[in-house]
């Protein structure tokens, strides 16, 4: 079954425009809702969401979906992603809902869903969703004696606190570490900093001040001078910068210089081979993780296993091999012992531990390799063409010419975005100035098929 709502991380798009429209997020309750009653108890979902204007718009028009279905409805409040899939779990709630856009500006939102065990739902489950929003939902309304109630849980930012300190190692604390912490004006404007106050840190704050517009403005994990300016500006030792939804992490070090989900997959891959708590014998990363990160863990003894983009198909290799450890460049990190998703906070904490227990500076234990020069371009194409583009004769052409120039000393990507209508266009190499060229000829290419 193939689906046409979902992407690769729920549905998304510029809010109060199809598919965002409260209209269609009610029918999505509706249909989710249905799938997700199995039994003859009493379904529950919970709800959470960042801090988006329409956020307001869409929290409701779920809930009246669900409870038209009989489903009673669980409302968090602002959360981080990772929240909701560890409350899903904690609370016996049959389904979970995250509205958010992640890293995307406050125009768009994005509704993701959970299953009962705290994971995104596989395609066939979110195709069959999207068969029932086809087939007609009138018949899947309950009668007025059944319908769901709606409450609020008033302690939701205490739980998810307390669970993500419990993932930092017993015995250690943040004393003495001053650290940035750029929130990002999303989810975790409240629960990161508190989190790292209460082990200890000297915190500086961030992207703290969401005001329903400002999200990922200018600040958090796609905008970091904000951050590296306030490390060096402060003499921090660290700092950590979260997207919307907090389910992703870019650091810096002292001297403001980034670290990517790359250098952080590979501290704490050998930091849990080290101490024996590595499962699988390995890594799992996407196609766009450097080579760099490869030679590492090779030279560790460790493998690194590539998906396609996107932390859900990371996630579902390491539940089918056996890995507790995976992620993406772009820093969304998976620690399956504790988290069912990237938990952008979960792996700040383990950074830290390892910084602690190294007493050296950021600058040396974070930079375990020397990336590969790589480049990544993406060029924005009209919606009706993205799915089509490459397939453009003068797109094919211009993409063997690159391969052929690249062959035995890198490699090319190229891929359409699964949330926004880009191509992305990604060259690694031992030569900077040949894969910028590469690069630089394609995104020509395509700019001139899609006629701009």
């Amino acid at each position: 079954m193939t689906r046409k709502l979902f992407g690769t991380d729920g549905v998304r798009g510029t809010a109060n425009v199809e598919p965002m429209t409260a209209e269609t997020a009610m029918r999505l309750g509706m249909a989710a809702g249905h799938y997700f009653t199995r039994g003859a108890y009493r379904h529950t979902v919970v709800i959470g969401k960042d801090t988006r204007l329409s956020g307001y718009m869409l929290e409701p028009a779920l809930t009246a979906g669900f409870t038209s279905v009989g489903m009673d409805v669980v409302l968090l409040g602002p959360l981080p992603t990772p929240a909701v899939a560890m409350l899903t779990r904690s609370m016996r709630a049959d389904l979970g809902v995250m509205i958010s856009a992640s890293h995307n500006p406050f125009e768009d939102n994005g509704i993701k869903l959970f299953g009962p065990d705290g994971f995104k739902l596989s395609d066939e489950a979110e195709s069959r969703i999207e068969a029932h929003m086809e087939n007609g939902l009138a018949g899947h309304r309950v009668a007025a004696s059944a319908l769901g109630r709606a409450r609020r849980l008033d302690d939701a930012l205490g739980r998810y606190i307390e669970y993500t300190k419990n993932t930092f190692p017993r015995g250690l604390r943040l004393d003495g570490l001053k650290i940035v912490v750029d929130c990002a004006n999303g989810a975790a404007y409240k629960v990161a900093p508190t989190v790292l106050w209460e082990l200890g840190a000297e915190v500086v704050p961030v992207g703290v001040t969401p005001d329903g517009f400002n999200i990922n403005k200018g600040c958090g994990s796609l905008s970091t001078d904000v951050m590296k300016s306030q490390v060096v500006a402060h003499g921090a030792h660290l700092g950590l910068a979260l997207d919307g939804d907090a389910d992703r992490l870019v650091l810096c070090d002292e001297h403001g210089d980034l670290i990517d989900g790359d250098q952080v997959m590979a501290l704490i891959g050998r930091s849990w081979h080290d101490n024996g708590l590595l499962k699988g014998g390995g890594v799992v990363a996407t196609v766009m993780s450097n080579l760099g990160l490869e030679r590492f863990l090779s030279g560790c003894g460790l493998a690194l296993h590539r998906t396609n983009v996107g932390d859900r198909y990371v996630l579902e290799r390491m539940r089918r091999d056996g890995f507790n450890l995976g992620g993406e460049q772009s820093g969304h990190i998976i620690l399956s012992d504790y988290s069912t998703t990237g938990d952008g906070l979960v792996a700040a904490l383990q950074v830290l531990a390892a910084l602690i227990v190294s007493g050296k500076p950021a600058s040396q234990v974070l930079r375990l390799f020397d990336p590969l020069p790589q480049l990544l371009k993406n060029i924005r194409v009209p919606p009706d063409l993205n799915d089509t583009i490459l397939n453009d004769p003068r797109v094919l052409s211009s993409i063997e010419n690159g391969e052929r120039r690249l062959a035995g000393s890198g490699r090319l990507l190229i891929r359409k975005s699964g949330t926004e209508p880009l191509i992305r266009v990604m060259a690694e190499g031992e030569d900077e100035t040949l894969i910028a060229q590469v690069v630089d000829d394609i995104i020509a290419t395509i700019g001139k098929a899609a006629g701009q």
